[in-house]
C-alpha cells in the first residue's frame, strides 16, 4: 500500500505563488510517476502535471510558463511551483502516484488552493 500527504495549500491573492509538496510512503517501486491533478470549480478532475522517476515530466497547457513540477525521489517527494496564481486556479489540488505501468495508482486526499482577486 502507498500513502499520499499533500501539503502546502492556502489562500493567496491574484499574482500571487504557492508550491505544494506531496510526500509519499508506503511500497513504492524504483519507478514510479508522480502526478497532480486539480479539480475546479464546476469541473472534473484534470491533469496538471507529471514527473517521472527519471525527472522527465510535462505540463498541462493551460498552467505552462507559471506552474513547475519537480520531484525529490530519494525521499519520494513531489512538489508543484504555482506562479503568477488566478482566481481560476481555485480548486481541490491531488497528488497521484502511478507504478507498474499504471497498474497501481494510488491518490492522496487533496490540498485546498484558493486564488482571490
Amino acid at each position: 500500500q502507498v500513502q499520499l500527504v499533500e501539503s502546502g495549500g492556502g489562500l493567496v491573492q491574484a499574482g500571487g505563488s504557492l508550491r505544494l509538496s506531496c510526500a509519499a510512503s508506503g511500497n513504492i517501486f524504483s519507478f514510479n510517476v508522480m502526478a497532480w491533478y486539480r479539480q475546479t470549480l464546476g469541473k472534473t478532475r484534470e491533469f496538471v502535471a507529471r514527473i517521472d522517476s527519471a525527472g522527465t515530466g510535462n505540463i498541462a497547457d493551460p498552467v505552462k510558463g507559471r506552474f513547475t513540477i519537480s520531484r525529490d525521489s530519494a525521499k519520494n517527494n513531489v512538489y508543484l511551483q504555482m506562479n503568477a496564481l488566478e482566481p481560476e486556479d481555485t480548486g481541490a489540488y491531488y497528488c497521484r502516484l502511478q507504478q507498474r505501468a499504471g497498474m497501481y495508482s494510488y491518490w492522496g486526499q487533496g490540498t485546498q488552493v484558493t486564488v482571490s482577486s
